[in-house]
């Protein structure tokens, strides 16, 4: 009925972006001091006279919310009670960048619509079928007992729909499709998917490790870190904005740099290429083979140039990529290989929205 988007919350230039359906759009520019008074200034254009798509908050059946991290304690999206309000609390330490805007958001709809049941959807709860000895690090288990120190994984709500759309697209059940999601934003992870659960995934404990990603460096070697703490005398604050910093997230900029010969886009684009290249090759191991891989995401949509380059060197798995289809998408769904490939390469564009619309009705409604 209608999307939207609060902007820059507490900060200068605060803003909410609305449009509807019928392609009436507007932008209104504000002071927007918190997550409460940005969804207050939220149900006002839903239920405006001019702008909106409702009648009023009794037209509101539920409320849904995308949460970060639900730790080991949510293996699905849940109704929001106080119990599950605490447990979320409880995993501010694993996310505190995103679960209390998170919380905030579902203490803001609890405030101004007390009675609309609410639900969370984790981005964590897809990536808990993956087994011990996959998501466990090599550290003393009494550490993991303490503090849950383990691989989780997120964008589990992305990975879940574009593997359940690519059944979809093949007309294929699950266990017929060992499939590989590759997630490619300023955000990036990957998934090994068998029989329609992830059986392991790129992120960690936290969102760096990985892919190389806009502002994340992806996989390091913990002894780097240390060192360079060591050699610069910073502490653990000015090293955790070390490796989620860099020199631009946007891969326009850095394609655009590349083809003007800049050798530091150059190569940092080869890094981006092979560390995609690796993990498919080790998720083709960890399930014994690949049947499908699947691009999504802002760059997996739209950069023709990073399907042909992560794909170019996988052919030995029979791979065929058509470079006419491949060269012309542009965010929309299609099968990017020749008929004769062994392999299927999909371009679907992910829709955690409509997952979290999904789930949200499913559980209200005790399907």
């Amino acid at each position: 009925m209608a999307k939207g988007l609060v902007d820059k919350i507490g900060l200068h230039g605060s803003h909410i972006k609305h449009e509807r359906n019928d392609g009436d759009s507007v932008t209104l520019e504000g002071e927007i001091v918190d997550h409460q008074a940005g969804i207050e200034y939220l149900l006002g254009i839903l239920t405006s006279a001019k702008r909106g798509s409702l009648k009023g908050f009794d037209e509101i059946d539920a409320v849904g919310h995308r949460v970060v991290h639900g730790g080991e304690q949510f293996q699905d999206s849940v109704k929001i009670t106080p119990e599950v309000i605490d447990k979320v609390t409880e995993c501010i330490d694993l996310a505190p960048l995103h679960n209390p805007p998170n919380l905030k958001g579902i203490l803001a709809i609890q405030e101004l619509l007390p009675k609309v049941p609410q639900v969370a959807v984790f981005d964590t709860a897809f990536h808990q079928t993956m087994p011990k000895y996959a998501y466990m690090y090599a550290i003393p288990y009494p550490l993991y007992m303490k503090y849950g120190l383990r691989r989780y994984g997120f964008h589990g709500t992305s990975h879940r729909y574009v593997s359940q759309r690519a059944y979809q697209i093949l007309k294929k059940s699950p266990c017929d499709l060992k499939i590989v999601t590759c997630h490619l934003g300023n955000g990036a992870s990957m998934a090994a998917i068998n029989c329609g659960k992830t059986v392991d995934t790129s992120m960690g404990l936290t969102p760096v490790e990985g892919l190389i990603m806009g502002t994340r460096c992806g996989d390091l070697d913990l002894g780097i870190l240390i060192y360079i703490m060591q050699k610069e005398e910073i502490d653990s604050h000015a090293a955790n904005t070390l490796i989620n910093t860099g020199i631009s997230s946007d891969m326009r900029e850095i394609e655009n740099a590349a083809e003007n010969k800049d050798e530091r886009a150059i190569l940092g684009l080869e890094m981006y290429y092979y560390r995609v290249r690796k993990y498919i090759g080790a998720y083709a191991a960890a399930m014994n083979g690949i049947d499908t891989i699947v691009f999504t995401g802002g760059i997996g949509e739209n950069s023709s140039k990073t399907r042909r380059e992560i794909c170019k060197n996988i052919s030995f798995l029979g791979l065929e990529l058509d470079d006419e289809i491949n060269n012309n998408l542009r965010g929309k769904e299609a099968i990017i290989t020749k008929d004769t490939s062994k392999v299927k390469v999909l371009v679907i564009p992910t829709n955690e929205e409509l997952k979290i619309a999904e789930d949200t009705e499913r559980i209200i409604k005790g399907k």
